[in-house]
This record gives structure tokens, sequence and C-alpha cells, in this order.
């Protein structure tokens, strides 16, 4: 059944953590090279745009973000994150292959973050969660991965639906060590109406938030979005995230 919490019940409209501004960044890793101890921590976790400046590392440090209500430590070591353990019933909808790219930061640049736990966690094409409300104990659109040598780490899953006061997005906690990270990526509002406008996104009608009239999406998302693109008869994104857990 879905799940349609309010938007005051879902703990996502606060932010996590202070976002700085890309040039403070650009001072910040400026200041590294010069021999200066400054350095990103997670309390200073911001969205940096490697691509359009020399001045920064090839890896992006990103905002944190609330984990929001419907976080499940399962503990299911799984790449296919589509079906639910127990009845093997796959989650309908377009199917999504997400690359997570992880690096450490520090003075001397990035470094791939080999070890790290990465969960993902999202609803699905109706806007239910799994192991919440009426759907306690399935497990579907859930899992973890650890990140290899490349510190990349791949889920296969699907294009997620969406519920009233909530944009479209995935969450994802990292884990490395005793130290974790919790955030969350987003979508571009124009790809996912291309989306929705086949089954079984259709069948719901128009959604009722967009990136615009997102609370947490307006405190930082637009540094989340996942650059997604065609795969076959799904969809791809990879999303490159960076930080300090000194």
């Amino acid at each position: 059944m879905q799940i349609n919490p309010p938007v005051q019940d879902d703990n996502d409209d606060e932010m996590v953590g202070r976002l700085i501004s890309r040039r403070a960044a650009i001072r910040l890793f400026g200041a590294a090279a010069a021999g200066s101890t400054a350095l990103l921590t997670t309390s200073q976790i911001s969205s940096v745009n490697a691509q359009n400046s020399n001045s920064l590392p090839s890896c992006i440090v990103r905002p944190a973000m609330t984990e929001g209500p419907f976080f499940v430590d399962e503990k299911l070591n799984r790449s296919d994150v589509r079906s639910d353990p127990a009845s093997k019933k796959i989650s309908q909808g377009a199917a999504l292959r997400l690359t997570f790219l992880v690096s450490s930061v520090s003075t001397k640049g990035c470094n791939p973050l080999k070890g790290a736990t990465i969960d993902i966690w999202q609803c699905d094409a109706v806007g239910t969660y799994s192991d919440v409300g009426n759907a306690v104990g399935q497990k579907f659109l859930r899992g973890y991965q650890t990140t290899n040598a490349l510190g990349q780490a791949q889920f296969l899953t699907i294009y997620p639906g969406w519920y009233p006061g909530r944009t479209v997005h995935i969450h994802f906690k990292i884990r490395y060590g005793q130290q974790e990270f919790t955030s969350q990526v987003f979508f571009d509002d124009a790809f996912t109406d291309q989306v929705y406008q086949a089954a079984p996104y259709k069948a719901r009608g128009s959604r009722t938030t967009r990136n615009t009239n997102d609370g947490i999406y307006r405190n930082g998302g637009s540094q989340l979005l996942l650059n997604t693109t065609k795969d076959g008869t799904g969809y791809a994104a990879t999303f490159d995230i960076g930080f300090n857990f000194g």
C-alpha cells in the first residue's frame, strides 16, 4: 500500500552541516596548496564544480542532508536492490544503474576511498518505502555495497517514484570506520517528466512537489543532481563524491 506522509512528518526539512560557497572552497584548496592546514571537514561539506576551475581537485565535495524517517539498517549486501529478499518480487519501474565514485579529499587532492560502505534506500514507483508503515517486513529498494580499489560501488535499482511533500530523490549513507556521511541525490525535473510518461509512473498522474518547491532541495539539492542518461531500456547515472573524514 502507498505511504503518503505529510511533509512535516518526513523529517527531511532540515539541513545537516554548513554549506560554504564555491569561492570559499577555492580559497580553502588554494590555501592548502600553499601549505596552509586548511581542510574541508564534514561540517564544511559543499559542492564544488571541478570542471569549471583548475583550482579545484577532480573529486567533488557535497552537502550532507538529514536521513529522514525511513532509514532501516537492513545490512543487505547486494548490488541489485530491486527485489524483496523473501518474496523475490521485483519492484516495477525503469531500471536505473547508479554508480558512486567515492574519494578522500586532502591538501594533496583526491584519492579513491576503498572499503567505504554505501547504503541506499528509496521509495518505489508508487511512493512506498519498504519495511515501514504498511510495508513492514519487506525489504525492496534497500541495500549496501562496499567501494572497491577505485572507490566505486554500483547499484541496480529503479527510477524512484514520488510521494506528497518531496521531490524525486534517493537517500544514501556512506560509512567508513567510525565515521558516516548521509545525504540524498536528486533528478532533473524535465528528465523526470519524460520518465514519468511511461508505466508504471504515468498512472499516478502529476506529482505534487518538484525540485523548486522541495524544502530539502532548496538547501543544496542543485549540488546533488544526478546526470542521468539513457542506458538501453533503462537509465544510468554516476555520482562523484569526495570528503575529508578527519
